[in-house]
């Protein structure tokens, strides 16, 4: 059953709204997201925020997920609860994403030539070191008021971690976690009735289906025993598979904005090989727009003029 937040008019959301209005306005100044809707932060981030502070305080961090398409603003919701929790609630939250535990270039080659070509290509299940995920995890879960438990980050652009002495040391233990990624909660898709190639892609390299049917076979292992560990599980939802490429286009030109460095910035992918590159993910994301509001705790809807709202 969907959990039930407060409203906007909730004495307790109204408060926070208007302490914290100037704090949410220049964070998203900092990442250079324009135009943010004001009903965003009434009607989504703040009611959540508000739910989550009102549970009760357990032993352990709060393990809360975050699900949907590429580019439907996972980071962002994220980061933007933990900004209201930490200056409105003084609780302790740390984030990082499935992006952040992906396998290295070597270790995604070495697949290429095991199991198939396309192994190389980050982004689906079997490409990330979920035993690092639940190593963080676990350091979290057990850590003492001084200990430190470093933060990985993975920069997609250079498609390497960043040096392990640049990873964040998270002091203490936090009173929530925030984990994204763009098939987060998914189960592996039944093989019963199993799709022919959905695009270009999948029928230029993957005609015999023996890549996607590896990762969906990836996927129903330890990626399960990582997001059985969700207390909640929060998806965002967007209108259709059209709707993702142009989200991901979206998010290439944002962070294109955030870059200085102009060699990094050369990396950057044209709108046509954004395209090229969701369609390695169509599968999946098929089945995470159709599947997951099932059996998400919280369901938040993203409409075409990219407007949130939750029903």
């Amino acid at each position: 059953m969907a959990i039930k937040l407060p409203n906007k008019n909730d004495i307790r959301c109204a408060n926070l709204m208007k302490t914290l209005k100037g704090s949410l306005s220049a964070f998203s100044q900092k990442i250079k997201i324009d135009q943010i809707d004001q009903n965003f932060f009434e009607e989504i981030v703040i009611p959540i925020a508000v739910y989550l502070n009102s549970l009760e305080k357990q032993k352990k961090p709060r393990l809360i997920g975050l699900t949907g398409g590429q580019g439907s603003g996972k980071t962002t919701l994220s980061n933007f609860i933990q900004l209201v929790l930490k200056k409105g609630f003084e609780q302790k939250s740390v984030g990082f994403s499935i992006d952040d535990i992906y396998k290295s270039k070597k270790d995604r080659e070495l697949l290429g030539k095991k199991i198939h070509p396309m192994c190389i290509v980050r982004g689906v299940p079997g490409t990330h070191d979920v035993d690092l995920g639940l190593t963080i995890l676990d350091s979290l879960n057990s850590a003492s008021h001084n200990s430190l438990t470093p933060i990985p980050f993975f920069s997609k652009l250079e498609d390497k971690h960043i040096p392990e002495d640049e990873w964040i040391q998270f002091r203490g233990r936090p009173d929530f976690i925030f984990f994204d990624g763009w098939f987060c909660g998914a189960k592996p898709i039944s093989t019963e009735n199993w799709l022919p190639p959905l695009n270009k892609v999948e029928k230029e390299q993957d005609p015999d289906g023996i890549w996607s049917r590896w990762y969906n076979k990836e996927l129903a292992g330890k990626y399960q025993e990582l997001f059985n560990r969700f207390d909640t599980l929060i998806m965002i939802k967007v209108p259709n598979m059209e709707h993702i490429y142009e989200s991901r286009w979206l998010q290439e030109k944002t962070l294109e904005k955030n870059l200085s460095n102009e060699q990094i910035k050369k990396k950057i992918m044209t709108k046509d090989e954004v395209i090229h590159f969701v369609m390695h993910y169509e599968r999946l994301t098929r089945y995470v727009l159709e599947e997951i509001p099932k059996f998400a705790d919280i369901v938040i809807y993203r409409n075409e003029k990219f407007n949130f709202n939750i029903i």
